[in-house]
């Protein structure tokens, strides 16, 4: 439905012979090594439970000297003396993940397997702030009684996001790199 969506305000919108729309799997996509100068996964990684795989097929399909931009929700960064998320944290991140079918990590995991894979000019940005805000509005505006049914799952998860963003566990955030030129 995103698709056909996207489609039409893409023609409507004059953009329609420029970019095309398709639903493929994260994990394993249909696209050949190298083939895009941007690689723009939104908020996509945390619903993508093997974050290696995940982060693999980003570097493959990027060009050489292309952009990779993941932007998406984490829980904080882990303490360097620390392993894991506090427990009252964990159980607070894997309600969040019951609602979203989803699997979180911390912006640094996602870092370390970029990282891994030579990426260069990695550079990270925190959106907390900006994006708390829309999430509060949203809360307010999915008790309002024209909502369907999308909007009342959101509106249940929403208020778990808004509490983790009080808390400083949940995280909206940016990573930027390149993948390096070949020689």
């Amino acid at each position: 439905m995103e698709v056909q969506r996207a489609t039409a305000l893409s023609v409507a919108e004059g953009l329609g012979d420029k970019v095309s729309f398709q639903v493929a799997d994260a994990i394993k996509q249909p696209f050949a090594d190298g083939q895009f100068d941007l690689v723009w996964p939104m908020e996509s990684s945390v619903h993508v439970h093997d974050k290696r795989k995940f982060v693999s097929e980003l570097v493959r399909v990027a060009s050489p000297g292309g952009t990779i931009i993941i932007v998406s929700f984490f829980h904080r960064n882990l303490d360097s003396s620390k392993e894991s998320l506090q427990t009252s944290e964990k159980e607070h991140v894997d309600k969040i993940g019951e609602l979203s079918f989803s699997k979180w990590c911390s912006a640094a995991v996602l870092i370390k397997l970029l990282q891994s894979h030579s990426v260069e000019d990695i550079k990270t940005a925190d959106w907390t702030p900006h994006v708390a805000l829309f999430a509060t509005a949203l809360v307010q505006s999915s008790s309002r009684p024209r909502v369907g049914p999308k909007t009342a799952k959101g509106a249940n998860l929403t208020p778990l996001l808004v509490e983790g963003y009080e808390m400083g566990l949940i995280k909206y955030a940016i990573i930027t790199c390149r993948k390096p030129q070949q020689n």
